[in-house]
């Protein structure tokens, strides 16, 4: 199991794919990826049981679903650092007939990926189905889902929310990327999303907040809380504030960069931010 220097080592590699990968094809979403990169790496490298190799019914391991499927970037440079597919395939990064795409899908058959996502609103629907699964199952293991906030817009989200209290889906931690950024601007002024904990709460969720989501130490904390709290008869919200644009100055606290590639010039300062650690692929 990774300690903490490496488990950084890991987070500015990651960022680094990303920011080549998008630079590349010149498309992507690297602001939303480098704020989850702390995220992907304390689940994959520290938090989830995983089996080895891959198979799409996933018994007896933990089972993540993304649901804002954008930010495909930093989820295919983890999965590629922990060994489900090459890392060198990076190179493929939404070109025609990769398995790469922009946003994940399964046709492909690229190993990691159990759902297609990037229409907003839908991960909380499959990641519930999939806990209840389990439970049919009589496998213990846990399911986990991320969902950006302004996803939270859509009315799907709710009913599914209702539904898995109302259902006892024990098993299932939800986390919320509370980055405040949406593709047309903050989300206070797109369209207020009010107090997340309160609300989760209100539709009989246990809800814990992860203050600093761009901190590794406190996602480690606050996902092993997380597992603590399930199997009590609610299912489990996380809502972890994070920076969109993480670790590149330029980028930060801005929706400039939900979906704009750097180019050859902010990609050369982009990567000074973010030394090479692990190897470049």
């Amino acid at each position: 199991m990774p300690n903490i220097e490496a488990l950084e080592d890991i987070v500015l590699q990651t960022r680094r794919d990303i920011l080549r990968m998008v630079h590349k094809v010149n498309s992507g979403h690297p602001g939303g990826s480098l704020g989850c990169t702390e995220f992907f790496v304390s689940l994959y490298h520290k938090i989830m049981e995983l089996k080895d190799g891959f198979d799409m019914d996933g018994l007896e391991e933990d089972l993540f679903f993304l649901s804002n499927g954008h930010i495909s970037p930093v989820f295919y440079s983890v999965l590629a650092r922990k060994g489900y597919f090459p890392i060198e395939e990076l190179n493929t990064f939404r070109l025609i007939d990769s398995r790469l795409q922009g946003h994940p899908t399964t046709h492909e058959g690229l190993p990691g990926v159990r759902v297609a996502s990037g229409s907003l609103g839908q991960g909380m629907s499959v990641a519930i189905g999939a806990a209840l699964a389990k439970k049919l199952n009589k496998d213990n293991h846990l399911v986990y889902s991320l969902h950006g906030d302004g996803e939270l817009q859509e009315g799907q989200n709710w009913e599914a929310i209702m539904y898995a209290a109302g259902n006892k889906v024990d098993n299932l931690i939800a986390t919320i990327d509370r980055n405040g950024q949406q593709i047309d601007g903050p989300t206070a002024e797109v369209l207020p999303l009010g107090n997340l904990t309160e609300k989760f709460t209100a539709f009989g969720w246990d809800v814990l907040e992860i203050k600093n989501g761009n901190n590794l130490e406190e996602v480690i904390a606050g996902l092993e809380e997380a597992k603590r709290r399930t199997g009590k008869g609610k299912p489990v919200c996380i809502v972890m504030h994070t920076v969109m644009g993480h670790g590149v100055d330029f980028m930060m606290h801005t929706h400039a960069w939900h979906g704009k590639a750097p180019n050859d010039d902010q990609l050369e300062t982009a990567l000074a931010q973010n030394p090479e650690t692990l190897g470049d692929y």
